[in-house]
């Protein structure tokens, strides 16, 4: 790992059409889709997600928005997620849905209705049945409700519960999910469809500062990766190699693993995988991450963090890491999806061409 200090918008090049692409073996390959963050980016989500999935990938994730979902107490309107699932079925994908409840991915990870919000989460608190008995069983009834809907959807193969559930929320807040709280959310959505199989994510740190934060932060009870390992059926790792500390002027300061050896942690899961569980990469880094919201789109400048030969370079360590522990992943879903379209529009393809350069490789 290195801490950088660089320009943050550099020239726009064309390596990503030069390196050779990994092949995938059994690999599914796939995105996830955030609508808000299309919204956020100025692209209409529906004409967003119809592009995406002209795409030949196999898997794509879907996110039951909680607060989008349960607009009032007692109401439950599915609308704004049953149109992504029957598009994606159009398509022929398969999806993963992520059924929440109290956080999700994409910004800002946290759906909790305001009615459902008493009492409010407290700063450095821990989240459990005990402190906000009303907030799960809130959370339960939805969960539940979700699955029900859509379980006799055969495009429907996995179901995610939660979101890097027992970490604290990024910079946002520092209030975490307790894992009895999770477990409940887990055993609800068994008892409402035991043939499929069950998702938890979790963030890897890439960097030594990042996962001595992460292990004294979850240090009482662990982190969403341990929680994964021990009851999911399928264990999701969010990869994010070079990321923005801070920026100011034109330069950030960059937490930067990408050239470096990737941590043990990783290599840990993929090999016990092999006797055990099932791994995916659920957020492989392939928009910027600098030190705002939404990624700069800057015209014919690329981001530090993730120009577009980095889509490839991500994907390509993470096959070889997998390769070198004698194990297939489960997939590969690359993260940032709506900024590809983004770029394009502001005649920037080449994240597009890179991600396609990958689904070729197989085609």
């Amino acid at each position: 790992m290195t801490l950088r200090v660089a320009r943050a918008a550099r020239r726009l090049t064309d390596d990503w059409r030069h390196l050779v692409v990994e092949p995938r073996g059994s690999t599914a390959l796939g995105i996830s889709f955030r609508p808000l963050q299309a919204e956020a980016m100025g692209l209409p989500p529906r004409d967003t997600l119809a592009a995406l999935l002209g795409y030949e990938y196999q898997l794509i994730r879907l996110g039951a928005l909680w607060n989008r979902m349960e607009p009032q107490a007692g109401v439950f309107d599915p609308a704004s997620l049953d149109w992504q699932v029957e598009a994606a079925e159009r398509a022929g994908k398969q999806i993963v849905l992520a059924v929440g409840a109290v956080k999700n991915f994409g910004y800002p990870e946290f759906f909790v209705p305001p009615h459902r919000l008493q009492p409010k989460l407290r700063e450095r608190s821990l989240v459990t049945a005990t402190s906000h008995p009303e907030l799960l069983a809130g959370a339960m009834s939805f969960i539940a409700r979700v699955v029900e809907r859509y379980r006799d959807r055969k495009s429907v193969v996995g179901w995610q519960v939660e979101h890097e559930p027992v970490d604290p929320l990024g910079n946002e807040h520092s209030w975490r999910l307790g894992t009895e709280f999770v477990r409940q959310e887990v055993d609800v959505v068994r008892q409402t469809d035991s043939t499929r199989p069950i998702l938890i994510n979790g963030f890897v740190p890439m960097s030594l500062p990042v996962a001595l934060q992460q292990w004294f932060r979850t240090r009482d009870q662990g982190d969403s990766l341990s929680l994964a390992e021990s009851v999911a059926d399928i264990v999701g790792v969010d990869m994010y190699p070079r990321h923005a500390l801070t920026g100011r002027a034109g330069f950030g300061v960059y937490l930067d693993a990408s050239e470096s050896r990737w941590n043990g942690r990783l290599r840990s899961l993929l090999m016990k995988a092999a006797a055990k569980a099932r791994v995916m990469i659920t957020e492989g880094q392939a928009e910027p991450w600098e030190s705002v919201t939404n990624p700069p789109n800057p015209a014919s400048l690329a981001m530090y963090s993730c120009p577009p030969d980095r889509v490839v370079e991500n994907y390509n360590r993470c096959m070889r890491l997998a390769r070198d522990s004698a194990y297939a992943l489960e997939a590969y879903l690359f993260w940032g999806a709506e900024y590809w379209l983004l770029r394009q529009k502001n005649a920037d393809p080449s994240y597009l061409g890179a991600f396609q350069r990958i689904l070729d490789l197989d085609a």
